[in-house]
């Protein structure tokens, strides 16, 4: 094999009070292609560091014959909005040098890799396995997501950094805050698990991170979230450290209200409500394969 295709999904993480944790990977695909070259060149990756340190990682990890290699990346997932974009570049190499060189590492490992280089598995997990995860380390613990559930996304027109997001946030926290943050995040879990999703009307309030970089990067988020929940979204949040705001509706729910059309009218709510004329939204299902060859 000289080349292999990997599909890799979007993915949304913390769902609010789940901050590192919990994650859902979205039906919106970056594409990586690895192949194998006559020479290793900067022209084969760019000079991306990011590609150097996946590579660095995997055939240390392997303990394969190192191979000149080069790549190539297209597809949906915005950088720097909050939606696993980083992810979908490192999983992609790692599962391509992977395929290059025999499949050495399993897909639980690849999955570890991923997360070092990240620095937290909040999405590297959903983008590893598909579905809603919740992932502690290198255990992770997934569930399916039903097709009637919708993730609505507003996009905004600029990025924010994970670094830049993290700088935002306090040292200490207020321990009752913190303590009904914890519970939210076990009511998401439940809700997910059970996929009794009326559960998660109410749950995405959060203390951890979002009033935090709202106040300092995302001044529109609360007015966004309220607006999407007024049209009828079962709740919203911060897709990872943003810019992206997700809100989350029940298809079933909306069906036996003889609803038809109410994710796109989140959608525009949102929309409205940010008052960021560069955004756009995107109503996507949740992706219950994970990363795969193609």
């Amino acid at each position: 094999m000289n080349e292999v295709r990997i599909r890799i999904p979007a993915t949304t993480a913390n769902l609010g009070p789940g901050y590192d944790c919990l994650g859902v990977a979205l039906q919106i695909y970056n594409r990586v292609t690895v192949r194998r070259v006559a020479r290793r060149n900067e022209a084969d990756d760019g000079g991306s560091l990011m590609a150097a340190e996946c590579a660095s990682l995997f055939f240390d990890h392997a303990r394969s014959a190192l191979f000149p290699w080069g790549w190539s990346i297209d597809g949906e997932v915005p950088r720097s909005r909050g939606l696993g974009s980083s992810v979908t570049v490192r999983l992609g190499l790692l599962h391509g040098l992977n395929e290059l060189a025999g499949r050495p590492l399993t897909r639980e490992r690849l999955f570890a890799l991923c997360a070092e280089l990240e620095g937290h598995p909040d999405n590297a997990a959903p983008a590893a396995f598909g579905g809603f995860t919740v992932a502690g380390g290198a255990e992770v613990a997934r569930f399916p997501v039903a097709p009637e559930l919708r993730f609505v996304l507003l996009i905004p027109d600029f990025e924010v950094s994970t670094p830049a997001a993290r700088e935002v946030l306090p040292t200490e926290l207020d321990r009752r805050a913190a303590a009904q943050s914890c519970a939210n995040a076990c009511r998401i879990t439940a809700a997910f698990a059970s996929q009794n999703y009326a559960l998660l009307r109410g749950a995405f309030a959060d203390q951890l991170h979002q009033p935090f970089r709202e106040k300092e990067l995302i001044p529109f988020l609360s007015r966004v979230i309220a607006a999407g929940e007024h049209a009828g979204a079962l709740g919203g949040f911060l897709s990872g450290s943003g810019s992206t705001i997700c809100c989350v509706v029940n298809e079933a729910e909306e069906k036996s209200e003889g609803g038809g059309r109410r994710a796109e009218e989140i959608a525009a709510a949102m929309l409205a409500a940010s008052g960021n004329t560069g955004a756009r939204t995107v109503i996507a299902r949740a992706d219950n394969d994970g990363t795969a060859v193609i």
